[in-house]
């Protein structure tokens, strides 16, 4: 069928369809569009602009289905090719988007709109010879645009080309005909990108060369005299160095790496105390707040005592890897006690705050004895207890009570005692936070959640979990989880394991505006720093702790799999004791009524205290703003038929972003074990050897790879058994 072609009056409704969508207006859309369609039915365009509005509106699959009824009717439309690509784009789906634009580019070569989306899924996908072409085809359509040869210069240096990228951003500023202002921002911006471009590709000469000419009228001056500073230290220019430093110092007297790069210039030797010592009194005179040792420490510790400042330890614990420093200021703490308990009352406690002179003295040493480098928590208990008796409402003494119970191991006390110290300042969201973190550890999922509901949003969709989660509340979403698993309780633990997953999809998926909105901005440096992270996303700590929960819960379900078969909520059921199966499945319906209460009283004090919620979930066209979840206790998650599958998706980041990580190697172990993947776990073994190869858990892991290769042998493929003897055979010998 030939496509239909729209009169005057209904080209000019199509283009306020178009509107209507970029506003956001979707029943406007949608009314004109079926307008449109009324008269002419099989008007390809319109039926895609209709899938667009409806793809907003969470209407996916109706979505897809008018989309490519459109298609079939139109294929000659570059319009109804670039709505599909958007469709996929946004479900997620980039390959299939950029195929889409690649056919819309196809027919409409010349649209900017069209090549730019290409260009940004390029980016985000990591295509960077593809984003090298698109760039280079937009940059020959508008040459006048600044923004299309500093792009293109983006591209070539994503793509390691940092010799083109540096041509690029020559070529334009010889074309340019006027003098950039001094206020021109983005002109800043570009010349500093050039020079991290020359110093990245090793030239520093060129470097500094072009940071003391080109960029002396920079509007980014801190980041003109750092690299300055850098650049004069590694070319050896040491006195020019040093200056640079110093000049830095006056800025910051209060920024550590300028003390070092000014310390590494004068060439001082680390164990020169002397010369050390001379540089750091400089600056204490220079500026009073900073700082050096044994009368100066006293000196410092007796300000900080009579001022009561509660960060005292903090400011200080840094010292401690050096053992003279941490002998000291103990001794000096306990001298401030005996000169200020000899008088009759402190002047702290004169003035009715216990929290200053002796008070301070004792909370520092305190958390002095509880701290990992020098504990001996019997001391840390008598001084805080003497502190709480100088004032027991003091939520910083309470909450040290609670970490000295946490590190003898009495969770139970610790959760009581930091929950005290919440209750005594009802208002701080740090101690209430501390609160639900030591009650989660004590396994109290209920009470934490209620205890973090005080500080959430009451009109928030599912209740204080659901404000959490929006909030990607990570600390909470990890623990939360490894309570439920200690409680036996897989399926809310797996929800939550995959809720972190989900947020550094999120995290990953949110770089994607970015690709233009940093452009257009200007913000070029920080746009190369920003897509550099994210290439790393996978490696920050808090993914590695809750992926590694994640793959050993896999793992246990998949050892228990024969015995937990009908386990209730997926809660590993059976061991050998058909009692202690009964018990764990009362347990976790237990566990899941009272998840399931919380939630409810947590959603109905929403709805009292804002009996519109249900209006406001919507957004002002009516559409539906959150997807209903349909698994909130992970059931179906837990109901898993291939738990080392399920592993597979938590274990590759760990393996390809943390190689370095024990626990990482040996978790990988475990699962290709497990999956008789032999060469995989050999591979996970031998860098784990190369971490500890006196690990308990890495010898028996060798034993146990000896022992599974040898009884499968004769079942190896012949190439298999070529490369796994020899390498064995190395393991063996380590």
């Amino acid at each position: 069928m030939a496509p239909q072609t729209l009169s005057t009056r209904e080209a000019n409704l199509f283009r306020t369809v178009i509107r209507h969508y970029e506003d956001k207006q979707y029943k406007r859309g949608l009314k004109a569009a079926e307008q449109i369609l009324k008269r002419n039915p099989k008007h390809g365009d319109t039926m895609s602009m209709k899938a667009l509005i409806l793809n907003a509106q969470g209407k996916t699959e109706e979505a897809f289905a008018l989309a490519k009824d459109a298609l079939t009717i139109d294929m000659r439309s570059y319009i109804c090719w670039h709505v599909y690509g958007i469709l996929y784009r946004t479900n997620k789906n980039f390959d299939e988007a950029i195929k889409a634009y690649k056919f819309a580019l196809k027919l409409e070569p010349d649209s900017h709109q069209i090549q730019r989306d290409l260009a940004v899924l390029q980016a985000q996908m990591r295509d960077y010879q593809g984003y090298v072409q698109s760039r280079l085809v937009m940059l020959k359509a508008r040459p006048q645009v600044r923004q299309n040869w500093t792009a293109l210069a983006i591209a070539y240096h994503l793509e390691g080309n940092l010799q083109q990228a540096e041509n690029i951003l020559t070529t334009y500023e010889k074309s340019m005909t006027a003098t950039p202002l001094k206020s021109d921002y983005e002109n800043s911006e570009a010349l500093l990108y050039k020079n991290t471009i020359l110093a990245e590709m090793g030239d520093m000469e060129r470097a500094l060369e072009h940071l003391e000419t080109d960029c002396k009228n920079c509007l980014d001056r801190l980041a003109v005299m750092e690299l300055r500073a850098r650049y004069l230290a590694q070319l050896g220019h040491k006195d020019d160095a040093a200056k640079a430093y110093r000049a830095l110092l006056d800025r910051n007297p209060e920024h550590p790496d300028y003390y070092k790069g000014l310390v590494d210039a004068l060439e001082i030797p680390a164990d020169d105390d002397a010369a050390l010592k001379a540089v750091y009194d400089e600056y204490a005179a220079k500026y009073p707040r900073c700082d050096r040792f044994r009368t100066t420490a006293k000196a410092y510790l007796t300000l900080m005592f009579d001022k009561g400042v509660p960060s005292t330890f903090a400011n200080l614990k840094h010292l401690y890897s050096d053992s003279l420093k941490k002998a000291t200021l103990p001794v000096l703490a306990e001298e401030y006690l005996k000169e200020h308990s000899s008088s009759s009352a402190t002047e702290g406690q004169a003035n009715g705050d216990s929290s200053k002179g002796v008070g301070a003295a004792l909370y520092f040493l305190a958390q002095h004895h509880n701290y990992h480098m020098s504990r001996d928590l019997a001391l840390a208990s008598e001084f805080v207890e003497k502190a709480i008796e100088l004032d027991p409402k003091n939520v910083d003494f309470h909450m040290t009570k609670a970490r000295i119970f946490k590190h003898q191991g009495d969770v139970a006390k610790a959760s009581e005692a930091m929950d005290h110290a919440r209750s005594l300042d009802t208002r701080d969201r740090y101690i209430n936070s501390k609160a639900a973190k030591y009650q989660l550890r004590n396994n109290e999922n209920e009470k934490a959640l209620a205890t973090t509901g005080l500080f959430t949003r009451a009109e928030s969709v599912g209740g204080p979990l659901g404000d959490l989660t929006d909030m990607q509340c990570m600390w909470f979403l990890t623990e939360d989880g490894e309570a439920w698993q200690r409680r036996g309780n897989v399926g809310l633990a797996l929800k939550r394991y995959h809720t972190i997953f989900n947020i550094f999809d999120i995290w990953q998926e949110d770089q994607f505006d970015f690709h233009s909105f940093s452009l257009r901005k200007g913000q070029i440096r920080a746009y190369i720093d920003m897509v550099r992270w994210e290439d790393k996303l996978r490696e920050h700590p808090f993914y590695f702790r809750a992926a590694l929960d994640a793959v050993n819960l896999y793992l246990s379900m998949h050892d228990s799999k024969p015995q937990s078969a009908n386990g209730a909520n997926g809660v590993e059921g059976a061991r050998t004791n058909g009692e202690d199966a009964a018990e764990k499945k009362k347990a976790a319906k237990k566990a899941k009524k009272e998840a399931q209460k919380a939630e409810r009283e947590a959603a109905d004090k929403a709805a009292k205290q804002d009996p519109n919620k249900a209006a406001a979930q919507k957004s002002k066209d009516g559409e539906e703003a959150k997807k209903k979840d349909d698994d909130p206790n992970g059931v179906k998650l837990a109901a898993t038929a291939d738990p080392l599958g399920d592993a597979m998706k938590f274990l590759g980041p760990i393996l390809q972003f943390s190689p370095k990580n024990i626990e990482g190697q040996i978790a990988g172990f475990e699962v290709y074990i497990r999956r008789n993947k032999y060469l995989l776990a050999l591979r996970c073994l031998k860098a784990a050897l190369a971490l500890d190869k006196n690990h308990p858990r890495v010898l028996d892991q060798a034993s146990r790879l000896r022992k599974a290769v040898g009884g499968s042998l004769d079942s190896l493929a012949p190439k298999l058994k070529e490369v796994i003897q020899p390498e064995l055979a190395d393991v063996t010998a380590a």
